[in-house]
């Protein structure tokens, strides 16, 4: 943490995914020495399924620290029980998992009802043209593999530019064409069971 934090500053926002690995005691600790190191945001510093844990995280972490999850919610009723519980400063959502566009719809509705903002989980080709549509999306996580991957398979993918993503606008639903041929390599023709 120290040394992402001396590569960018205090101009760059700096994120803490800990993918529900501490128990609530030791994410407080930690909230606390990462408050040091100008982090913003903190995901999953307990287990998702933790809603006790991530609501006192919210309340008692530093001033400044969006408490984060959400990314494993498959149906609405998740996303009900994480904000009425009010477990999260800001809710996440992916497409791949909740449903595709409609689910996500859903979750970004849920979130602005209850006056939360929504992130996009990963699958930036996916999640770029949909953030782009709904008011209350703050961001979309992007990870170099998962845009190697859609590199690889898909024309029209969305491009990093200053921080931002750009979906191209002149290309209807995702813009994305699948590169059938750049796939043909992958396909595996006969599945033999072991």
């Amino acid at each position: 943490m120290k040394a992402a934090h001396a590569a960018i500053g205090n101009d760059v926002a700096l994120f803490v995914d800990a993918n529900g690995a501490y128990s609530r005691k030791q994410a407080l600790g930690f909230a606390g020495k990462f408050a040091d190191l100008n982090v913003s945001w903190f995901e999953e510093p307990v287990s998702s399924d933790d809603l006790a844990g991530l609501r006192l995280l919210r309340d008692r972490g530093p001033g400044g620290m969006q408490i984060a999850a959400g990314e494993y919610g498959y149906t609405p009723t998740y996303f009900h029980h994480m904000l009425a519980a009010g477990a999260v400063d800001t809710l996440q959502a992916d497409g791949t998992r909740c449903g595709g566009a409609s689910g996500f719809g859903l979750a970004a509705a849920q979130a602005q009802g209850a006056n939360i903002p929504l992130s996009a989980h990963t699958a930036p080709a996916l999640h770029a043209s949909l953030a782009s549509a709904l008011p209350n999306v703050v961001n979309v996580e992007y990870f170099f593999d998962h845009i190697r991957i859609e590199d690889m398979f898909f024309d029209g993918v969305p491009k990093l530019r200053d921080g931002y993503l750009y979906p191209d606008r002149s290309q209807p639903g995702l813009g994305l064409t699948f590169k059938t041929a750049d796939a043909q390599p992958y396909l595996q023709t006969e599945w033999r069971s072991s």
